[in-house]
């Protein structure tokens, strides 16, 4: 860059944490807390599923780029926690809230989703 500075790791897409980082959206349904995150540049692209592609949404995932304590915070308040990316499913193991080996993957990526039952 002209200036001198670099910038090594863009954002996926404008206006969007860079990589690196996890983002993270609360849901309220019925009742429930959903607390979606994943690693920022995960969001806004797809992954294979056999035949089928999905996207990863900023709808779902949002675009709010989060501390590691603020993404626990989060998680030990949601009902139903989705995780998605190495990094965020990485984070969620290292506090105790998934066991380890507990995970899957979708579409090659680290998954998990965490219930609070009752």
């Amino acid at each position: 860059m002209p200036d001198g500075t670099k910038n090594e790791d863009p954002a996926p897409w404008p206006g969007v944490p860079s990589r690196g980082q996890v983002v993270l959206r609360v849901h309220r349904v019925r009742g429930e807390v959903v607390v979606a995150a994943c690693d920022a540049e995960l969001v806004e692209t797809e992954v294979k599923l056999g035949q089928r592609a999905i996207k990863i949404s900023s709808s779902f995932y949002g675009i709010t780029a989060v501390s590691t304590d603020e993404f626990l915070r989060e998680a030990r308040r949601g009902t139903i926690v989705n995780l998605l990316g190495p990094r965020v499913v990485s984070w969620a193991e290292s506090a105790g809230l998934i066991a380890p080996g507990g995970t899957g993957t979708l579409g090659g990526i680290p998954h998990a989703e965490i219930v609070q039952m009752p």
